[in-house]
């Protein structure tokens, strides 16, 4: 490639000559024992200011020998050194799904969910995940990192402003949240319907017929199976025509999988592994 010197209109030629004013087309001609510097072109006068010296160009040389030397022998660049994939919460992988399970109204726990849906969901789809849940709180910026969001619990409850304005925010902002009464409580069932109205104070809870996409992203669910009798249907709240908020006044617990948990006389769902599977499919995918 051609470098263009932009004193002089025309390309380099790898001339070892400095020039001042107009290049000649050719080297200017002297007669013998003439010493002086001026020369006459076509171009008009112009000084020959002579070779650049030999010994200066021969130690940079020399210098670039020693720095490409002195290069080799360093350990790798930055660069050049494969980077790890970047931790997230637990200094899991970016590539690990991570679920959180809340904490809200001050100290009720979402504790008593199983997660064991995360394990089947590695097994019978492509989702990598994260073995268990992650604890944080609903009035904190740490939701944001979850795609998923699972509240639960027993007894009556009220959340704060900040933790109303909070689940908002994150079901706006594309986030998803599962909710369901541990036990099939219906003190928290009461409670979480009044909360979810105050919430979304322009939407309300709508019944999930079982022909919607979330029912069918990794396994095909043609029913509810209630512990005893007839399951209630799952409830939600879209928001742009995506599901934001699930609800089941049952329990999609699988208590069955849960240490220090038990589900007495409730009517929780049983294939809740399967239901979960999916829900946390339709909140990756939708």
């Amino acid at each position: 490639m051609q470098q263009t010197n932009n004193r002089f209109p025309g390309p380099l030629h790898g001339r070892s000559q400095l020039w001042e004013g107009e290049a000649p087309a050719e080297p200017c001609a002297r007669e013998k024992g003439d010493r002086s510097n001026l020369c006459e072109a076509p171009y008009g006068p112009f000084r020959q200011i002579g070779p650049v010296p030999f010994f200066p160009v021969l130690s940079c040389a020399l210098l670039l020998l020693v720095v490409t030397w002195a290069s080799a022998q360093q350990p790798d660049s930055p660069e050049s050194v494969p980077i790890p994939d970047a931790k997230q919460t637990g200094g899991e992988a970016d590539g690990i799904v991570q679920v959180a399970n809340l904490v809200y109204a001050g100290i009720k726990s979402s504790e008593c969910f199983s997660d064991h849906f995360l394990i089947q969901a590695e097994r019978d789809s492509a989702i990598s995940t994260s073995r268990r849940f992650h604890a944080v709180k609903l009035g904190g910026d740490d939701v944001y990192q979850f795609p998923l969001l699972i509240m639960t619990g027993e007894g009556s409850f009220q959340l704060s402003d900040a933790e109303r304005e909070n689940l908002r925010r994150y079901v706006a902002r594309g986030g998803f949240l599962l909710a369901s009464a541990g036990c099939s409580s219906e003190p928290w069932d009461r409670s979480f319907r009044r909360e979810i109205a105050l919430t979304f104070p322009q939407r309300r809870l709508e019944t999930i017929d079982l022909s919607h996409p979330m029912f069918h992203t990794v396994y095909d669910i043609e029913q509810l199976d209630a512990a005893h009798g007839d399951s209630r249907p799952l409830e939600g709240i879209s928001i742009g025509g995506r599901l934001g908020v699930v609800y089941s006044s049952d329990g999609l617990n699988d208590t069955q999988h849960t240490q220090g948990c038990c589900c007495c006389g409730g009517n929780e769902i049983r294939n809740a592994i399967q239901v979960n599977v999916n829900l946390l499919a339709y909140a990756l995918t939708y």
